[in-house]
């Protein structure tokens, strides 16, 4: 059974689980593990991220610049752990990025403000900070938490390394990446190991603009010496990079986001082998498209119909993908892989299978990976509750 966190504009913090086998009525359940409403538009959560081990923990960041750390000790509590504040943030920036692991919390603004938060420590965390380019879009941990990725307005996708990004600001050996006095636009700034290069000029000869606005890891987390990254423009065109191919992209796929252009990109290598690079995405644009993309073709394999609000935020999970969008409604979607042989049209497609109504707005979503390692510990339960009271009829038959 999946469960899907979210985050809202009031800073609430909620539980979708979606049971495929429970009755119509009983498929979806919504809880709400932390009220924030008391606090206002001030806490509203902008991203959200989750560790993939035991014990579970769950950041947020918050709309003024305040991070927090929780931890989920059941399925309903949450016990927070540290909270702390970003300081280099302004009212009207936003956090762009935002990446937990077991010991480790990193977080990425608008301006370039990148903060490398240690828990490790239970009386206090412990920060470093380190300087991007400002004017971010989208920024994402690499699957090997070795790497990170941005993209933005004006900013081409860039390839880090995380500790020579923050080794490069904490001894200050090297301007920041905001000066003036580089000489050479193409040089890599310190700590950066990859840069993509424009698109050549239109049929006028003159310069595109740079407008990217989400991206995601393609490679899987066993390779090393390869990178591969998808980044959404605000002209709906959807680029794979390859950083063993140059600069420029191996695949440029014009009119992908119909309405405003891409919103968001998932990949869906969760879906059948996380071990192997995906040919299948989940994209939504600025309007309220969400659909399966196929980078084999550059075709859309299906879409999703009877979404009536512009779509905020996705999440994919086994056979599933939750959607939350400006109607106040998480949707659970579902999904299936992309025919074998290219071009082949699909027999299966994906369709909304449920939604709840989330009484705020809903801004993030994400999967609750730990939720499905052990989907059969509550059956296993219940069986023996059954098994028990089956036992108790049975003696008192025979009294």
């Amino acid at each position: 059974m999946p469960r899907f966190l979210t985050g809202d504009e009031l800073g609430n913090i909620k539980s979708v689980s979606y049971d495929p086998d429970a009755s119509p009525e009983n498929k979806l359940l919504l809880k709400t593990l932390h009220n924030g409403t008391l606090a206002g538009r001030a806490q509203g959560i902008q991203k959200l991220a989750m560790t993939t081990s035991s014990p579970t923990l769950l950041a947020s960041a918050h709309a003024d610049g305040t991070l927090c750390l929780k931890s989920l000790t059941g399925e309903d509590d949450l016990e927070q752990l540290h909270q702390w504040k970003e300081t280099r943030f302004k009212a009207d920036q936003s956090f762009v990025g935002l990446a937990a692991t077991q010991n480790t919390v990193y977080s990425c603004a608008s301006n370039g403000a990148l903060r490398r938060t240690s828990t490790s420590d239970e009386v206090s965390p412990t920060h470093t900070l380190g300087a991007l380019p400002s004017r971010l879009m989208d920024w994402r941990l690499g699957p090997d938490q070795e790497t990170f990725a941005y993209g933005g307005d004006e900013v081409e996708v860039s390839i880090w390394n995380i500790e020579r990004a923050f080794e490069s600001r904490s001894d200050g050996a090297a301007a920041s990446p905001g000066s003036k006095k580089r000489k050479k636009a193409e040089t890599l700034f310190p700590g950066e190991v990859w840069r993509a290069k424009n698109v050549a000029n239109d049929y006028l000869g003159l310069r595109q603009p740079i407008h990217n606005t989400c991206l995601t890891y393609m490679s899987p987390s066993s390779s090393s010496h390869q990178t591969q990254i998808l980044a959404g423009t605000r002209f709906g065109d959807l680029r794979r990079y390859d950083t063993r191919s140059g600069r420029r992209p191996v695949s440029d796929f014009k009119g992908v986001g119909k309405a405003g252009g891409v919103k968001s990109v998932e990949n869906g290598s969760v879906e059948h082998d996380p071990a192997v690079i995906s040919s299948q995405i989940f994209v939504s644009d600025q309007g309220t498209n969400v659909f399966a993309f196929d980078l084999r073709n550059g075709r859309v394999s299906y879409g999703y119909k009877g979404i009536s609000g512009a779509v905020n935020s996705l999440a994919v999970a086994p056979s599933f993908l939750a959607s939350v969008s400006l109607d106040r409604f998480t949707r659970i979607h579902s999904t299936f892989p992309p025919a074998t042989e290219v071009g082949k049209q699909q027999e299966e497609k994906g369709i909304v299978l449920d939604k709840v109504y989330m009484t705020t707005v809903p801004t993030i979503v994400v999967w609750d990976q730990n939720a499905m390692r052990n989907p059969h510990a509550n059956t296993k339960e219940d069986e023996g509750d059954v098994w028990e009271q089956m036992k108790r009829i049975e003696e008192r038959n025979q009294e």
